[in-house]
């Protein structure tokens, strides 16, 4: 993947996980800039994905802890670096356990 492929992929990434989040009906605050998408809770704690351009990673820090994802281009999707579980699937039960609301992120082939 070339630096200008990853930079596209995080983008669309972070803008769906955006618009999802934009779309509900939550009390969720949203901020996108810079490559890095922090998620504000109502409880005010956040979750926050970053790019990491260097290692070709998209970070995602929450009150567990910080996790790394790869891009896998055979499932056209973000995998976790240390079990291979699809982002969508991963930051669906994060999101739940912070943020105490459930929603689907569908992310797979954007």
């Amino acid at each position: 993947m070339t630096e200008s492929e990853f930079n596209d992929q995080v983008d669309a990434t972070l803008d769906r996980i955006e618009e999802i989040l934009d779309d509900a009906e939550t009390d969720i605050d949203v901020q996108l800039g810079g490559g890095i998408l922090t998620i504000i809770c109502e409880n005010r704690s956040q979750l926050i994905f970053t790019r990491q351009a260097p290692v070709k990673q998209l970070w995602l820090a929450t009150k567990g802890g910080g996790f790394h994802f790869d891009y896998d281009a055979k499932q056209e999707q973000w995998v976790l670096d240390s079990t291979a579980e699809p982002l969508d699937q991963f930051f669906a039960k994060a999101f739940s356990e912070q943020a105490g609301e459930t929603l689907e992120f569908d992310l797979i082939g954007i």
